[in-house]
């Protein structure tokens, strides 16, 4: 066989190769999203969550090193661990007290499924190791900036991410976004912050801005409802008060923020 021929059956094979990892990675985000033994509640919310489209936007790989900061009841978790387990590791950062005795026993009650998270905790006073310096890969926050915001320590958040990510590592966020026309209240209490604060936070850290998505937008979301943010499903905090009206709004329209930290760390801020 001709060296030339031999060169481009080779590249060939290689593009191949390559085509068919990158789908078998892709299937498996796939599966673990449509995973029979997630909760029926939290499947229906995929279609104001799209974690598919989230996680492909944030560039997540099944090798990859994770951390969910204050993950909640687990909802994404519930799609990061299987999708983790075989080949990456997730660490789980909650906040200190109660959830976090909460968060460990749901943990605890399926090693089978939980097997590769490792529990942490970030917040006040001084619960800021979220995983090993400079470990992770990846880490991933959803809706969570408002409530650091009204706890006041927004700033040392951002920090304990951007100290848990190796150089080059992506910090993908999810948040109610806040009318731009409108001030930033600082304890965001509606729990909508603008687009361009969240950026502030991000970028005063250290991180760069690497891309925005529309994917979580919605449109119909007009940030103006008695009980805030939490007016809206699933929360819907005014109870049968104009459900219906609520419910065909749905869930808040979110920004979507993919940022990294840069490989050259000398153009990074001074953090002292």
């Amino acid at each position: 066989m001709k060296p030339v021929l031999a060169g481009a059956i080779l590249l060939l094979f290689a593009s191949q190769t390559g085509a068919h990892a990158e789908s078998a990675k892709q299937d498996a985000l796939k599966a673990a999203i449509d995973n029979p033994a997630r909760a029926a509640a939290d499947r229906a919310r995929d279609r104001y969550r799209h974690p598919l489209e989230t996680l492909r936007f944030f560039g997540i790989k099944p090798t990859m090193t994770v951390v969910e900061i204050w993950p909640g009841g687990g909802w994404y978790t519930d799609i990061l661990a299987p999708y983790l387990k075989p080949h990456g590791k997730l660490y789980e950062a909650v906040p200190p007290g109660p959830r976090s005795d909460s968060y460990r026993q749901k943990v605890a009650s399926d090693p089978e499924l939980y097997g590769n998270v490792v529990v942490t905790e970030m917040g006040p006073p001084n619960h800021w190791t979220i995983a090993p310096a400079h470990s992770a890969d990846m880490v991933l926050t959803f809706r969570n900036v408002h409530n650091w915001m009204r706890g006041g320590f927004a700033a040392e958040a951002f920090k304990a991410m951007y100290e848990a990510l190796r150089p080059g590592g992506i910090l993908g966020v999810v948040e109610h976004r806040g009318d731009p026309a409108q001030a930033q209240d600082p304890k965001a209490s509606t729990g909508y912050v603008r687009q361009d604060y969240v950026i502030a936070l991000a970028e005063k850290a250290g991180f760069h801005l690497v891309s925005k998505s529309e994917i979580n937008a919605n449109p119909k979301d007009t940030k103006n409802y008695p009980k805030g943010v939490w007016t809206l499903p699933p929360t819907l905090r005014m109870g049968n008060t104009d459900r219906e009206k609520y419910l065909a709004i749905g869930e808040s329209d979110r920004m979507t923020l993919k940022f990294v930290k840069p490989i050259h760390l000398a153009s990074a801020p001074d953090r002292e």
